[in-house]
């Protein structure tokens, strides 16, 4: 482990100015931070999960998500000053390491009481997706086994929310397997953008060595896969709903494999989002 990931927490509160919380917003990575937790929310809802527990796991998620962005910046801080990240507060200089590092101490303990508070079983599973995570951020990113972890925390996910209503069970098999197909999918488009810049400091996940145009279709595979096992295993979704989504799908595919640019990036999130749409109502 590096000196940057073992100084990560660090010690003493540091104070803030106004202008320091837009840049910690920033270094929350507040896109996939959001789209996770609005995901864990709706799953949460459309389960029948009662309001009150509903929003505590909502809440556990955010806070998760939270840790895992302050944690991704403060560790590839080196990294982003190093290629010139203008977008990276902590690269900038913008936010200060103490500040992103408080507050990802306090992301990280409030993650695992909210966790627990959902129930020891369902807290032990959400801080597993936490985990793996973190464990991305902490190396596997940089091997062949970088979609492991996203796996893992996507299909770990819909068992934590399902576990958090009392008394109950874990989801139906193809809900965890869609989800996991989903993480594989949101980690090859997450890292299509940054693949020059993680190859120029050594960073070498299983996108950067297959090649852009290979982790694309491979994104679409696994995205489509997904749509196909919830059509398959969602039985209580009208069957024209399914058919409706499954061509939409078949279109968006075609699609991102014959065109060019950042037409075939477009169309996987169109693919990931209509996934999103129909694991949701199918877990109602």
């Amino acid at each position: 482990m590096s000196s940057e990931s073992r100084s990560l927490l660090g010690t003493g509160r540091p104070s803030t100015s106004p202008r320091v919380w837009s840049a910690l917003l920033g270094a929350a990575h507040p896109g996939p931070a959001l789209a996770v937790t609005l995901l864990a929310a709706a799953f949460a809802v459309s389960t029948g999960l009662a309001p009150g527990r509903a929003a505590l796991v909502t809440a556990a998620v955010l806070t998760g998500q939270l840790s895992i962005g302050w944690g991704n910046d403060l560790l590839d801080a080196r990294r982003d000053r190093a290629v010139g990240r203008t977008d990276k507060p902590l690269a900038t200089g913008e936010l200060p390491l103490p500040v992103a590092r408080f507050a990802c101490a306090g992301a990280i303990a409030a993650t695992v009481v909210l966790s627990l508070a959902c129930g020891l079983v369902a807290g032990a599973v959400h801080l597993g997706c936490v985990a793996a995570a973190w464990a991305y951020n902490l190396g596997i990113k940089a091997t062949a086994w970088s979609w492991l972890p996203y796996a893992l925390a996507f299909g770990g996910l819909p068992v934590f929310v399902t576990l958090a209503a009392p008394g109950s069970g874990a989801p139906s098999w193809w809900i965890v397997a869609a989800g996991a197909l989903l993480g594989v999918g949101a980690h090859l488009l997450n890292t299509l953008p940054d693949l020059a810049d993680d190859e120029a400091t050594g960073v070498r996940g299983l996108p950067h060595r297959i090649g852009a145009r290979a982790a694309s279709v491979l994104a679409v595979a696994a995205l489509t896969t997904a749509s196909v096992v919830v059509a398959v295993g969602a039985r209580q979704v009208p069957r024209p709903v399914v058919a409706l989504v499954l061509v939409a799908v078949v279109a968006l595919a075609g699609l991102a494999l014959v065109a060019r640019g950042r037409v075939p990036f477009r169309a996987a999130i169109g693919i990931a989002v209509l996934d999103v749409l129909l694991l949701v109502v199918a877990a109602g």
